[in-house]
């Protein structure tokens, strides 16, 4: 086993990143009574003994962290084969001061790739000890079939009994309890209280049969993957009848189970439909099909949930370059390691420590076209990513080195004239420009939007103004993989931060309506191509949209935002309106 460490300071702006690849993370965050250091060596504890079961080797005790601001201390543990450990912990980033954290990420070997798992304990100056533990998967390649979700982590089962972890008023047990009568008021207020974040699922128990042999029998292998996700109760009968008396439009009986998010309203029979209810026919016809459908939407939830100021100044993970050994090659020569960094190039919003091999980088620079997109190869040429892709292939002309923020050479001032390096006043310049944006990746037909430079109706306005709309979503996409957007993009529009590009809001749509939904013709025109780690099926309904112009011509770019599963958001369609109740 070998370490590395270093006490360089860490970049201020990156938190925790996002998802490692197309299998749907595990994400949990939960508070605790308990004193940061009391819960840094109960996570250390746990941690430790799954690794010494899984892979025969304890890490040695964490050493002191490295005294004064801005130098936290980073050190990394190989402790076999393609397993690592990077600790760290230091200051937390920005205002107010006094804050702390610690944080641990292991790699471990997987069958389809790399498996990793990422703890952080934070404090602030005043409240509880937070902690959030981060489970992705990254597939060995571009073909690798991963499984469908993360699971739950055997830490996380080990680790919520001992910290009596919470979220706001509600308990976040690893296990369905049972609750009686005297219980009833103590949740309908944890339902109802504001600084709830996570559904809370609860179980009735069919009539007739015993409330243990329910829960042992179905409920119990139905919330297997609901620890750290949700609160969970089952309800004996004396407690389901007083529950439903108090709750009467958000009632539960006959086996159900029900998944009660935030913010419920007991007053609101309109509230009560918020909150779906999965029938005791649906579970015992197909247990595993219903235990996934459990839970899609806490895990939904937790992907899409911002995180909270204390866990969001934990600054990006940074360990030391490996020293080589005397009279042989640096380890970051190694393939392995190369094939890392490709990785990275190509996806930089999925990689936490994406700056953490470059020591210094003064301010950055902007990416050159083509460089790590997977698209663009030169001017004129725009390589799509459709099919299977959801990385750069890697290769000779692939960058390898880590990814900074990128700003492009499409933002200039208001009025700048066009041309290459300047806002495109045609679509035929803008397609073949579509590598200045990382984190957007076209995957539909260009001669929809070739065709809008024949109309010419409208001059240069409508490139501009798409060009325009595809740098907003570049700089939220930039943000919203780091879980600091704040919001959708349509949010971002409303409250565009200082220094960003604005888009205006009301030509960024959220989703179609309810008629397009329901004609089965209208919504196959919007269900475009994507690449199979974000649907198997290769096409995702893309309701998602922005508007280029009005009248009866009425351009619109089309995509999907994936920041929080691939890192991406995916354009499938630039051109006329499709078809809906106002097209002519």
């Amino acid at each position: 086993m070998t370490a590395e460490r270093s006490s360089s300071s860490l970049p201020a702006q990156a938190g925790p990143a996002g998802p490692g690849g197309p299998t749907t993370p595990y994400r949990m965050t939960v508070t605790t009574t308990l004193p940061h250091a009391d819960a840094l060596a109960l996570a250390d504890q746990c941690l430790a003994a799954w690794l010494k079961q899984e892979w025969r080797e304890e890490p040695p005790p964490p050493e002191p962290a490295a005294p004064g601001p801005g130098a936290p201390l980073a050190e990394r543990f190989r402790l076999g084969e393609r397993v690592l450990l990077d600790r760290d912990g230091g200051p937390l980033d920005g205002p107010p001061p006094g804050g702390r954290y610690d944080r641990r990420r292991v790699r471990t070997p997987a069958p389809h790739g790399t498996d990793r798992l990422t703890l952080t304990v934070a404090t602030g100056p005043t409240g509880p000890t937070w902690l959030r533990l981060e489970a992705a998967t990254q597939p060995a390649g571009s073909g690798v079939r991963t499984p469908g979700r993360v699971p739950v982590p055997e830490v996380v089962r080990a680790l919520l009994p001992l910290l009596d972890a919470s979220d706001g008023p509600a308990a976040v047990p690893a296990a369905p309890r049972v609750l009686t009568a005297a219980g009833v008021d103590r949740l309908v207020d944890e339902l109802c209280d504001p600084d709830r974040r996570m559904p809370t699922v609860v179980a009735s128990v069919p009539a007739g049969l015993g409330t243990g042999q329910w829960l042992a029998d179905v409920v119990g292998p139905l919330c297997d993957q609901l620890p750290g996700l949700a609160g969970l109760y089952v309800l004996d009968p004396d407690a389901r009848t007083r529950f439903n008396v108090a709750l009467e439009y958000h009632a539960v009986y006959g086996g159900a189970v029900r998944t009660y998010l935030p913010e419920v309203d007991p007053a609101s029979r309109w509230d009560g439909r918020r909150h779906p209810v999965l029938a005791r026919n649906r579970i015992e016809e197909d247990p595993r099909r219903a235990a996934a459908l459990l839970s899609r939407e806490p895990r939904r939830l937790a992907a899409e949930r911002p995180l909270p100021p204390v866990l969001a100044g934990v600054p990006a993970l940074r360990v030391p370059r490996p020293a080589p050994a005397p009279g042989s090659a640096p380890a970051t020569s190694a393939p392995a390691h190369g094939r890392e960094e490709r990785e990275r190039a190509a996806h930089p919003g999925r990689h936490e420590g994406r700056r953490e091999h470059h020591r210094e980088r003064p301010k950055p620079k902007a990416l050159p076209t083509g460089a790590a997109t997977g698209r663009a190869t030169g001017p004129g040429q725009p390589r799509v990513s459709i099919g299977r892709l959801c990385a750069a292939p890697g290769g000779a002309g692939t960058a390898t080195a880590p990814i900074a923020p990128v700003r492009r050479t499409g933002r200039r001032r208001a009025g700048a004239p066009g041309g290459r390096g300047g806002v495109p006043l045609t679509f035929t310049e803008l397609m073949a420009r579509l590598g200045e944006f990382p984190l957007l990746t076209f995957t539909g037909d260009q001669k929809a939007a070739l065709a809008l430079d024949e109309l010419r109706c409208a001059g240069g306005g409508w490139a501009r103004l798409t060009w325009d709309g595809l740098t907003a979503l570049q700089e939220y996409a930039e943000a919203a993989v780091r879980g600091r957007a704040g919001g959708d993009f349509k949010q971002w529009c409303e409250r565009t931060p200082a220094g960003c590009h604005r888009f205006p809001p009301r030509k960024a749509v959220r989703g179609e309506s309810r008629t397009v939904h329901s004609h089965a013709k209208w919504k196959r025109e919007r269900m475009l191509p994507v690449p199979e780690c974000v649907d198997a099926s290769r096409r995702a309904f893309m309701g998602a949209h922005l508007r280029i112009g009005g009248g009866r011509t009425a351009p619109r770019l089309h995509y999907l935002d994936d920041c929080s599963g691939s890192g991406r958001i995916y354009v499938g369609y630039i051109g006329l309106h499709l078809t809906n109740t106002r097209t002519n």
